[in-house]
């Protein structure tokens, strides 16, 4: 992940509850290498469990996924870093393919 894509995203994480006083330890892994860790797993079309060793483990970055994707965090992160591809292409808009705008 980019310096430039961290800062897109950063502020759509939650904030830890132990760094709101709420209770709680804080977490084992940096959220950025949590994103980093997903991407890869999408990236690559693999598995879970094949992660590579360099990564945070396999169930704690999915306990992280699942959490940010119920929580809509995931969905976030993919329409703000889609808006910069935009943005940065000229504000190209594209369209589904198979969609149409007639009615049947």
């Amino acid at each position: 992940m980019t310096d430039a894509e961290w800062v897109a995203v950063r502020p759509l994480l939650p904030t830890p509850s132990w760094l709101e006083g709420r209770g709680g330890q804080p977490e084992g892994y940096c959220h950025r290498q949590m994103l980093d860790a997903i991407r890869y797993l999408v990236a690559g079309g693999i598995s879970w469990r094949a992660m590579p060793a360099d990564f945070p483990a396999w169930a704690r970055g999915y306990a992280f996924f699942r959490r940010w994707r119920e929580n809509g965090p995931v969905a976030e992160f993919h329409d703000r870093l889609r808006g910069r591809v935009r943005e940065r292409e000229g504000g190209r808009r594209s369209r589904r393919r198979g969609s149409s705008t007639r009615s049947r």
